[in-house]
């Protein structure tokens, strides 16, 4: 039938048909994921779309990811994750109402992260979104892609999705509660294999709470395809947090190709990354393999990302988007199948309104963030970096210093350590070169350890300043001696322990710094 509105098929309004078959089809559903990507293949063909998708939301790990699909690859769907808010299907998702974007190609909301193609160029493609709401909660999304010429209202289509969303809403609610409970099998699993402790790298060494959290994501983001951008200082060891994801990942077999994109010369990066064929430029004498080809299966890290020229992003975002690269010089595409995973120290938030890092290529990196904190934020991991670098250097230089005193490793605990872990291990190696009798001592370190600037404790300033920072070294000097426990701290100090904790919330004094030191560093 047609509307005369807008002189073409109504679809909600007039085709029963299709709606019944689909109240039919999910109500004696026996196999929930084949049915829904079923319906949806159906749902494409009676709105000749292109692409249909049903997203949820993972409420373990506050993301949304693509739970069934027609026309997409599975590696497609695997990219398809995405934060509360982010690009159209995150904004319904955090709106509840449905969105509209009737040209893809010309939207900034748009990420296609999938990277889903026109199949027709002489054709606009648009993007139906609308949520998936039952029993007031929202639990996913519905989506269709779907060329046109020039379409002005939507509307009929948006209603009828609308109405096959709240058709399926339980089902793909249920599909949800499958998904979480597969998952927490699956790290259930994970436990009992390694004797019940929690996943912990191999290659990383701390056993502190924000040490231990940021295992847990490395856990949950390791077995996925997501797109990965690690976040912190320089030295916090970014590139170890890469690793560990590389190597609890399908792909632990496979390449773990590193990238440091600022120790490339500009003119060289892209050749380096997606390679050259011969007589391409001046000096290709032969053809050269880039570092994403070699990376084919498994994992490329790049690290400094925030230090790329403009002109590589833009190479990038395709390599990205799409999973196809072209030579320099070459005259045919190539596929790969590589997990991304990037690195910066860089505020590359200020850089783009600085209109230095491409906007869109931020959004393409940043699917799945890891913050790794500086070593100031966890320093009671600093008594077992310090036995790891010690048995570490002992090995490679064949000495056989056995331990660091407390003196010295109060004033380690104490240093803001701006150069964070690197700056750790290079103090440590520096001592164990200046110690006589194989035991570091506080005058084996550095002198800008051994100064008032590393302790803040400089006397400078009004007297009552002077006065208040003397009064807080001396209470942190007492909790590292009472190994951080406050009553005996305050009755060595001579005060009531009352006292001794508004002085702690005073001076923003983390207590937990101070505990569990190992008493043989004393």
């Amino acid at each position: 039938m047609l509307c005369e509105r807008i002189k073409r098929n109504c679809y909600a309004e007039t085709d029963l048909t299709f709606l019944v078959n689909i109240s039919n089809r999910i109500s004696h559903s026996q196999d929930l994921y084949k049915d829904l990507e079923l319906l949806l293949g159906e749902l494409c063909k009676f709105l000749n779309a292109q692409y249909s998708m049903i997203t949820i939301i993972d409420r373990n790990y506050d993301k949304i990811m693509i739970s069934a699909a027609f026309g997409l690859t599975e590696e497609e769907k695997s990219r398809g994750v995405y934060k509360i808010g982010e690009g159209v299907i995150g904004e319904v998702v955090q709106c509840e109402k449905p969105i509209v974007i009737k040209d893809i190609t010309n939207n900034s909301k748009f990420l296609n992260k999938t990277g889903v193609k026109k199949k027709d160029t002489n054709q606009l493609m648009a993007f139906l979104c609308v949520p998936i709401i039952i029993e007031n909660e929202i639990t996913g999304t519905l989506s269709i892609h779907k060329s046109h010429v020039d379409t002005v209202d939507f509307s009929p289509e948006v209603k009828f999705l609308n109405i096959v969303g709240l058709l399926i809403a339980k089902n793909v609610s249920i599909r949800r509660q499958q998904i979480e409970e597969i998952e927490e099998l699956r790290r259930e699993n994970i436990r009992l294999k390694s004797g019940g402790k929690a996943f912990k790298p191999d290659n990383i060494i701390g056993n502190s709470s924000l040490m231990n959290d940021l295992y847990g994501i490395i856990e949950r983001v390791a077995p996925t395809n997501s797109t990965v951008i690690i976040r912190g200082e320089s030295g916090v060891g970014k590139e170890l947090i890469a690793e560990a994801i590389h190597n609890a990942s399908d792909r632990m077999s496979k390449p773990f190709i590193k990238v440091n994109c600022s120790a490339l010369p500009e003119n060289l990066i892209e050749s380096e990354l997606f390679g050259h064929e011969k007589g391409s430029f001046t000096g290709a004498t032969t053809s050269h393999i880039g570092r994403f080809e070699m990376a084919n299966r498994g994992t490329i890290f790049l690290d400094e990302i925030g230090d790329l020229p403009l002109s590589i992003q833009v190479k990038l975002l395709r390599a990205i988007q799409q999973r196809q690269i072209e030579r320099i010089g070459g005259n045919h595409t190539i596929d790969i199948d590589v997990r991304i995973i990037t690195a910066t120290n860089r505020n590359l938030e200020e850089m783009i309104k600085q209109k230095l890092f491409r906007e869109d290529f931020y959004y393409r990196i940043n699917v799945f963030p890891i913050y790794v904190p500086a070593l100031r934020e966890h320093c009671t991991d600093i008594p077992i970096l310090i036995d790891h670098f010690i048995a570490k250097l002992n090995k490679r230089d064949g000495n056989n210093v056995k331990r660091i005193t407390g003196g010295a490793l109060d004033m380690l605990m104490m240093y803001s350590w701006p150069g964070n872990i690197r700056e750790l291990e290079n103090v440590i190696e520096r001592s164990m070169i200046l110690t006589t009798d194989n035991v570091i001592h506080s005058y084996n370190l550095p002198p800008t350890l051994q100064t008032g600037v590393s302790s803040d404790t400089v006397s400078k300033g009004t007297l009552n300043n002077v006065m208040e920072r003397v009064e807080k070294q001396m209470i942190i000097d007492t909790l590292i001696l009472m190994r951080g426990n406050i009553t005996k701290s305050a009755e060595e100090l001579g005060i009531t322990r009352r006292v001794m904790g508004l002085l702690v919330n005073k001076y923003d004094i983390q207590i937990d710094n101070y505990k569990h030191l190992s008493d043989e560093s004393s």
